[in-house]
Parts: C-alpha cells; sequence; structure tokens
C-alpha cells in the first residue's frame, strides 16, 4: 500500500545526557525533535514535549490521531527504557 507523501510524516529526535554543573553530580536530559518533512525543529526540556510536538502534525481530520494520552503512554514506557539503560 503506497501512501502518499503529503501523509506520512517523520520525526528525528536526539537525546543527550549533559552533567547539571552544580556539586550534585547528577545528569541532566536535553534534546530536540526535528519534523522531516519541514525543518521544524523543538528543543525539549521534556519527554512529553515530544507529544505535544508530534500532535501538531497530526491535526488533519482525515486521520485517525492517536490520543495525546497514548502519545504520553509511549513517552513513559520510552523514558523507563532509558532509565534502564542507564
Amino acid at each position: 500500500m503506497d501512501i502518499p507523501e503529503s501523509k506520512v510524516h517523520s520525526f528525528i529526535v536526539k537525546l543527550w545526557q549533559e552533567q547539571a554543573g552544580d556539586e550534585t553530580e547528577t545528569t541532566v536530559w536535553h534534546g530536540y525533535i526535528t519534523h522531516v518533512p519541514g525543518g521544524e525543529r523543538r528543543y525539549l526540556k521534556r519527554l512529553r514535549d515530544i507529544a505535544d510536538f508530534i500532535a501538531r502534525f497530526l491535526e488533519d481530520g482525515d486521520v485517525e490521531r492517536p490520543s495525546r494520552w497514548h502519545l504520553k503512554s509511549w513517552l513513559r514506557r520510552l523514558n523507563l527504557t532509558l532509565i534502564r539503560w542507564l
């Protein structure tokens, strides 16, 4: 099944850790998400910002989009995976 390119949305998410720079020696997650077709980029302060960014591109009335709850649930699982990975 071929899907028209106008209906396809691709995103690149880049995440990295940096030292907080204080005496606690904690690490802080940083990152950004880029909408590939349009080149729009948003820097992230929280993982849930990813869901908010993606949801904007799924507003097309012809597409049944996942609820923000589903996106946030997916990100919550991703976050747990990242924590276990460390």
